[in-house]
């Protein structure tokens, strides 16, 4: 299946921080992306979630981000926070409540094809006993 997505990474960058440092944790987990420097920020787009789904299936975290992207959705479109101390060490950790003190990754992804519930399965597929579960096959469908 080909998966037609719009990805955008949204990070402030504080005076007492260094520019690469926060350009490194977004690249560390979108290492795709194209940035963009502009004033107290870095602006970052890429077209799939392909290095962060791997992320998740590493860490073991696919229930929790499948939750926190059901949670976050809005007809085509998911947003969620990412923790960018976090990111900057190569890991996933979403973030919930109140923004850190040097803020956060914000991430906002756009589902042009197929649809936001069949890319959320793709990133982040529902796990039995912690492992991915294939719905096409548990299902017993031949569709």
């Amino acid at each position: 299946m080909i998966y037609s997505v719009d990805v955008q990474v949204t990070a402030p960058v504080n005076d007492t921080e260094v520019t690469e440092r926060v350009r490194d944790a977004i690249l560390n987990l979108f290492p795709n992306a194209e940035i963009e420097e502009r004033p107290g920020e870095l602006l970052a787009e890429t077209h799939d979630l392909e290095a962060f789904s791997e992320h998740l299936h590493r860490q073991e975290i696919l229930d929790a981000a499948r939750n926190v992207f059901l949670e976050n959705r809005e007809g085509d479109t998911l947003a969620f926070d990412l923790k960018k101390q976090a990111a900057f060490e190569d890991v996933v950790t979403f973030a919930v409540g109140n923004p850190s003190e040097l803020g956060d990754l914000h991430v906002r992804v756009r589902v042009e094809e197929p649809d936001v519930a069949t890319y959320i399965e793709h990133v982040a597929p529902p796990t039995e006993e912690g492992r991915p579960v294939d719905l096409d096959d548990a299902s017993g469908d031949d569709r």
